[in-house]
């Protein structure tokens, strides 16, 4: 499922117009995006967790060229989810394997 289709699901269950819907969408996205840019992690009571982590420095490889890379300690996005999240999805009848990942340039 894309944001589009996300934005079209929300609509024809709710009633409100796809655009407010859109709007909707993309101030949260930005939201989550201004709150773990200045360090702070997002808690969303049942669904989940965006939280930010710490890797650590480590030693790389370019086996092109066949060098060690350091690579500097720095922090990712992560998500974890709530444990009724992982419920749902675990005891769900309609999943029956892992879905294909799409490389998706998209945001």
């Amino acid at each position: 499922m894309r944001k589009a289709d996300l934005i079209n699901k929300i609509s024809e269950r709710t009633g409100i117009q796809k655009v407010d819907v859109m709007v909707t969408i993309e101030t949260m996205i930005r939201e989550i995006k201004d709150s773990m840019s200045h360090g702070e992690n997002l808690y969303i009571r049942g669904f989940g967790s965006f939280i930010i982590k710490k890797r650590a420095a480590k030693i790389g490889r370019n086996i092109k060229k066949n060098v060690s890379v350091s690579i500097p300690e720095h922090f990712i996005p992560a998500f974890k989810p709530s444990k009724e999240f992982l419920n749902e999805i675990k005891t769900s009848p309609n999943i029956k394997e892992a879905p294909e990942v799409k490389e998706d340039t998209e945001d």
